[in-house]
């Protein structure tokens, strides 16, 4: 396992000189599935972060461990030896770093711009206000509950995945009928599992069948760090899924390659949450995304000063940035569609220290200590590892 970008103390989440964007034309978490699926026709050329083995395996399983950043699992070799040992380095997720937008992003292979789940919770409202109603991806729900009938998930998200191939997906069985499954995994073919073992066995099932691609996805590392954020519980289950991985590589097939990757990395917040002021409020006529990728929407007419007041209110926190200068540099790639572009704010207040930003309509069942969703180094670096049986 290479060292990756070094400089910066990404365990805290701090990155003083800017934000990174991803680097959607070469290392980035959406030419993986493509350059996995197509091989060494793979347009664009074999990526040159996977090991050049991987393009001649027989059959591929690409397992995503949501919520494991580079950095994270850079501080921890000696807790998961067999991650630690495979071949491979550091690559981007998407912007927002957060599930809906990267996942979906893996599955298609195109930034969020394209697909169009451009994060957590997402303003879908029709007419001029778009924010009057706020999307929970996740959970596929809005205000009003279930979502599914006025939000046709195979609607919003309209981009084929799996370079229109048919490849068994190993995810929790309480996934299979979700909202957010039908959007980003609907042309593929879900086989449920309970546990840990129970994910090994469905791998293992999918690769002796013959299947030449098995995408499988484990989610309780990003909840084992919302809830007890990156001590001992987080290490305990990283040395878990770094056993779960050994397994498989025992398990496996000779010639199977399994590539590792992740959606996003966590950032350790804690108790830093930050209010808005009234400055701010008086200009907000409504909030969407996630509390460290929180875009504002204003009031009419007031875009501008409402970025000025977030700059004040906010410059030694956060990168305090307008929707346009968002669509110009490409944070969301390349191509941003009229669907897309409705489903954004007016500002986007994107932190860097490790704090997290307060809307009072948002609520989770927990305290979450772990965050993810800006653009430092620790949440936006994640593995892409590989390892040939």
């Amino acid at each position: 396992m290479s060292t990756g970008p070094a400089g910066r103390t990404p365990e805290n989440g701090a990155a003083p000189d800017g934000p990174r964007l991803p680097d959607y034309g070469d290392a980035c978490v959406t030419r993986l599935v493509p350059a996995l699926v197509d091989g060494p026709e793979v347009a664009g050329g074999w990526p040159s972060w996977l090991p050049a083995e991987v393009a001649g395996a027989s059959r591929t399983v690409l397992l995503v461990l949501d919520g494991l950043g580079w950095h994270q699992l850079r501080a921890r070799r000696a807790v998961a030896p067999t991650l630690a040992g495979m071949a491979g380095g550091p690559i981007t997720t998407v912007a927002p770093t957060t599930t809906a937008a990267a996942l979906t992003s893996i599955s298609t292979g195109v930034p969020p711009g394209e697909h169009g789940v451009v994060g957590y919770r997402i303003a879908v409202g029709g007419g001029a206000a778009p924010h009057d109603e706020v999307l929970n991806a996740l959970r596929w729900s809005t205000g009003g509950g279930d979502a599914r009938h006025r939000h046709d998930p195979r609607a919003f998200q309209p981009c084929p995945l799996f370079e229109d191939q048919w490849p068994p997906v190993v995810t929790r069985e309480a996934f299979l009928g979700s909202g957010f499954t039908a959007a980003h995994l609907s042309d593929a073919r879900l086989v449920g599992y309970r546990d840990r073992s129970g994910l090994v066995d469905a791998v293992l099932a999918c690769v002796g069948s013959g299947e030449p691609f098995t995408y499988a996805y484990w989610d309780d590392v990003d909840r084992t760090a919302h809830e007890f954020g990156l001590g001992d519980r987080y290490d305990a289950e990283l040395a878990a899924c770094d056993a779960m991985v050994a397994d498989l590589l025992d398990r496996l097939p000779a010639g199977t390659a399994l590539v590792v990757t992740a959606d996003h990395g966590q950032v350790h917040v804690d108790d830093r949450l930050v209010e808005l002021p009234s400055e701010v409020t008086s200009l907000v006529d409504g909030q969407s995304g996630e509390a460290r990728f929180r875009w504002l929407h204003a009031r009419p007419g007031s875009a501008t000063e409402l970025r000025v007041a977030c700059e004040e209110a906010f410059g030694d926190l956060a990168w305090v940035v307008g929707v346009d200068r968002v669509l110009a540099d490409g944070w969301l790639g390349p191509v941003v569609t009229d669907a897309a572009r409705r489903r954004l704010g007016d500002v986007a207040l994107v932190a860097r220290e490790p704090v997290a930003f307060v809307d009072a309509a948002e609520h989770t069942s927990i305290h979450l200590i772990g965050r993810h969703g800006g653009l430092t180094d620790a949440e936006l670096d994640v593995p892409a590892l590989a390892a040939l049986t």
